[in-house]
């Protein structure tokens, strides 16, 4: 990965792992969203006993985003301390595409990094049309 922006949002997520409640899984998971207007607004999983109450770390960034005003997303990085990346859940796709089909998607694990964008990941995603 060759652009810096994308890779200060690799460590911005890897950061935010640092703040995970996970103590069921153990699966610490940070993200980092980057908006248009270049802010970059991070989440970490926070799980919950009922298992069901549970936010993963890319939907808490998204929704601090949206909380901060803001409601363009043109990038996503994921970071877990795992030799290989985690992939975004379905769900978390699908909130990632209500705010942009071209989002670019970066995971990183400590000895990988991927990229991709949200339109490979949830091809064909739910949208509600006016």
């Amino acid at each position: 990965m060759h652009d810096p922006k994308l890779r200060a949002l690799v460590e911005s997520a890897r950061a935010a792992r640092e703040h995970a409640y996970a103590p069921y899984s153990k699966f610490r998971v940070g993200a980092a969203v980057l908006t248009d207007a270049g802010n970059v607004h991070v989440g970490c999983n926070v799980e919950n006993a009922s298992y069901g109450a549970t936010i993963c770390a890319e939907r808490a960034a998204v929704f601090r985003m949206v909380a901060s005003g803001e409601t363009r997303i043109v990038a996503v990085a994921i970071y877990v301390d795992e030799p290989e990346p985690a992939m975004p859940c379905g769900m978390c796709r699908q909130v990632i595409a209500e705010f942009g089909q071209d989002v670019t998607i970066i995971t990183a694990g400590r000895d990988l990094v991927k990229e991709s964008t949200i339109a490979t990941l949830l091809p064909d995603a739910f949208v509600l049309r006016p």
